[in-house]
């Protein structure tokens, strides 16, 4: 499979988020051409603010692995992880990030910040942006739309 095709798969997992009341961001944790975790968004339903897509695959990975590293991953997420997510993907020295929509307002992959080129982190994930970025930024239209 390439970036599109497992974007997809992360687009699926976005609107399972979106079907279950939580915004529409999913993602993929992709070790060896294959899934070895998936996540969506859902601290609503875990009552846990940490819950983001990201970090639900990186923890579905490492149950999956028995790991808590995954230096050789791609992670898929439709969405520029935030703060809190290039934290989590640092420490799971995740290699490169593929995201789709970026976030204007809690980008840390260069939209607001990018803690990614911040030279003084130990840890340097390569970042490619925009895959399936319109469909992705779609989605999310679509949900906060329907919930003004």
């Amino acid at each position: 499979m390439n970036d599109e095709a497992f974007m997809r798969c992360a687009l699926a997992l976005a609107r399972r988020a979106a079907q279950e009341g939580e915004v529409p961001v999913g993602a993929v944790l992709v070790c060896g051409g294959r899934v070895v975790g998936e996540g969506w968004n859902r601290p609503i339903a875990a009552r846990d603010p940490t819950s983001h897509a990201e970090t639900e695959a990186i923890r579905a990975a490492a149950r999956a692995l028995d790991n808590y590293r995954f230096a050789d991953a791609t992670l898929y997420v439709t969405l520029e992880p935030c703060a809190m997510c290039a934290g989590a993907i640092f420490h799971a020295r995740i290699a490169r990030v593929v995201f789709g929509a970026p976030d204007p307002k809690t980008g840390a992959a260069g939209s607001v910040v990018d803690l990614f080129a911040e030279r003084r982190l130990n840890h340097h994930a390569r970042i490619e942006g925009g895959v399936l970025a319109d469909e992705c930024a779609a989605l999310l239209r679509e949900f906060f739309a329907a919930r003004r």
